[in-house]
């Protein structure tokens, strides 16, 4: 575990971090070859201040500095999106933690804090489903590195796919 991190639940007052870091995190995506994902803005301010609102949305902090370096939606509880899964089958269907929109900023990429936000989520709940774009190859290899098995293929509500993920407990 990396002592110089910790997570916190963001408050309204973090919302302009919290946008550069989805920012830098859109135009990360761009030059790895995912220009789709995350495309017109998303998430719209409005979507994380109700993340905000409801507790969901967790930040990465660097304790020296007290700088934020990551950002993430989680929760326990259902996922509508996840009841259908094709191609594949989710590891259990016990309760399990749910991460969106989790997204590091530009200078925190190589300095473990997506590793930390996912092995928070884990310690929360031991077993955790996230979902990420076909395109998104880094995501993709830190969700394997970080013990997530691929599942199957998800819908969001607008009939996207996305490729599911799921890290379960012993």
């Amino acid at each position: 575990m990396n002592d110089s991190l910790f997570i916190r639940k963001a408050i309204p007052a973090d919302l302009p971090d919290i946008l550069r870091i989805y920012e830098e995190a859109r135009g990360y995506m761009r030059t790895q070859g995912n220009p789709t994902q995350w495309a017109n803005g998303y998430p719209a301010e409005n979507l994380i201040r109700e993340d905000i609102a409801a507790d969901r949305c967790h930040l990465c902090v660097d304790t020296p500095s007290g700088e934020i370096l990551g950002v993430f939606c989680f929760f326990i509880g259902d996922e509508p999106t996840y009841r259908r899964i094709d191609g594949g089958s989710w590891c259990n269907d016990a309760p399990c933690g749910i991460i969106h929109r989790i997204a590091v900023g530009a200078d925190a990429h190589r300095r473990g804090v997506a590793s930390f936000c996912f092995a928070y989520a884990f310690a929360m709940c031991g077993n955790v489903k996230i979902d990420t774009h076909r395109d998104n190859l880094p995501m993709q290899h830190a969700l394997e590195k970080n013990g997530f098995v691929r599942c199957g293929m998800i819908y969001l509500e607008n009939g996207d796919e996305r490729i599911a993920f799921q890290k379960c407990g012993k």
